[in-house]
């Protein structure tokens, strides 16, 4: 929360203050701003405008293509169908991306090719190709690394306010988000106060 009393997203929990966590679900960020939950749990007012939830959701997004422009620039992310395609045949890739308003064939067509990788259709093709600086983008890979790993987690947590979205995670040994497991613990929003 900040000074005002008006709810600020901490997309990366750096923020000062104790804070107030959700699960990165649209439905229950909807739900505490309904019921006016976030000022239940800060004990004083709170402003919590009513776009909580795309708020949040357009900041995960920037984040997710701000990683996936900063692997792109390190050599760790390929994009186009047939340099994925040449990446998950040599085994360097440890995530694949495909575009959620992408052609179903071609996401099948390199699913199959990384049997075991995990699979993300969260950012659409404007969002993947700003990271690469072309208009539409449909397939991208990723190498393993730590960046890859928060990009992973971040494209987990925005799957989770996008209608659509999804993170197959078949061979997923190092990001596991279950839905029993606490806000904080799990990688969710903060909202400080």
């Amino acid at each position: 929360m900040g000074p005002d009393g008006a709810i600020v997203p901490d997309i990366e929990a750096r923020l000062p203050g104790r804070g107030l966590w959700l699960t990165p679900r649209r439905d229950i960020v909807d739900r505490a701003v309904a019921k006016r939950l976030f000022a239940r749990a800060a004990r004083r007012p709170v402003a919590t405008p009513p776009e909580l939830a795309d708020r949040v959701e357009s900041l995960l997004a920037r984040r997710c293509v701000d990683a996936l422009g900063l692997a792109r620039r390190a050599g760790l992310a390929v994009a186009g169908f047939d340099r994925v395609g040449e990446a998950l045949r040599r085994g360097g890739a440890a995530l694949l991306l495909c575009a959620l308003d992408g052609a179903e064939a071609g996401h099948r067509k390199l699913a199959a090719l990384g049997r075991d990788l995990p699979v993300a259709r969260v950012l659409t093709a404007a969002e993947l190709g700003a990271a690469f600086g072309h208009e539409r983008i449909v397939h991208v890979a990723v190498a393993g690394g730590p960046l890859c790993q928060r990009l992973r987690l971040d494209l987990s947590r925005l799957a989770g306010l996008r209608a659509a979205a999804a993170v197959d995670r078949r061979g997923d040994r190092g990001v596991d988000i279950a839905p029993a497991r606490s806000a904080q613990q799990d990688g969710g929003t903060e909202a400080h106060d």
